[in-house]
């Protein structure tokens, strides 16, 4: 259980195995990582941050604080959403989206949220996420998604993900969607009167920022059929000029670029 070969998350992440269950998965996901297994950690262990499976899910632990819950992809509903499913196409999201549109990627997955409301109002839907500790994190997110009654019992696909950087993906599918959804960085309206907490910047090291918006949204309206939308801060401009249409939602908008 000694640490491996060095890589990007070097003294950074490793996964925790605290006597729980089989070793045999903390062990396969600290080599799909290539990050070290250990079996204790505290505030003196040398990773800031650690992946573990806890209260039935796979969480990420910051090392200042081990005792607390941690973070985990959420699947159930976000307040206010409709727990029904197909939930209703009435939000600022399902407008920009469309009601005839059938086959949707969402090409900033991160942390699954907008994609699994995306799910949730019946959208075919195929997420792409480069980061390999959030796809590691979205996996068992969907796997808990496919196990829920309502999914079983309607017998729905839960998304497809597909890691890897969108721009390479985007560039060789063969089957293209109608629409490509994408949730870009953007810089915060005012400059912080503090600097993030270490475990904040740590964390975004990990995960890692989002490809270069000009190149994502050109890949995206390459190989979309119809449509990309760009989910959009209220105070930002357009990342690709004037769109065909927007939608406003709370604090932010959606902006809609039609093909043809």
């Amino acid at each position: 259980m000694g640490i491996k070969t060095p890589h990007k998350y070097s003294e950074k992440l490793a996964v925790l195995y605290l006597g729980q269950g089989e070793i045999e998965p903390f062990s396969q996901l600290a080599e799909r990582l290539n990050v070290p297994l250990l079996e204790s950690a505290n505030k003196k262990t040398a990773e800031d941050f650690f992946l573990t499976w806890r209260d039935g899910c796979l969480k990420l632990l910051d090392k200042e604080l081990l005792k607390k819950g941690g973070l985990s992809v959420d699947i159930a509903p976000r307040p206010g959403e409709q727990r029904s499913w197909p939930a209703p196409k009435n939000t600022a999201l399902a407008h920009a989206l469309g009601r005839k549109t059938q086959t949707i990627i969402d090409a900033t997955t991160g942390w699954g949220q907008d994609s699994l409301h995306i799910f949730r109002m019946g959208y075919s839907l195929r997420c792409i996420e480069r980061s390999p500790i959030m796809v590691e994190l979205l996996d068992d997110a969907f796997k808990r998604l496919e196990q829920t009654d309502w999914v079983k019992n309607l017998q729905l696909k839960v998304p497809e993900l597909i890691a890897g950087n969108a721009i390479e993906v985007l560039s060789t599918l063969d089957d293209q969607p109608e629409c490509i959804y994408i949730d870009p960085m953007f810089p915060p309206k005012r400059k912080q009167s503090a600097l993030p907490k270490k475990s904040m910047l740590i964390l975004r090291d990990l995960l890692g920022d989002d490809a270069d918006k000009d190149q994502l949204f050109e890949a995206a309206f390459q190989a979309a059929t119809k449509k990309v939308v760009v989910k959009t801060p209220d105070y930002a401009d357009p990342i690709a000029g004037k769109p065909n249409e927007s939608f406003s939602g709370k604090l932010l908008r959606y902006d809609v670029y039609l093909k043809g």
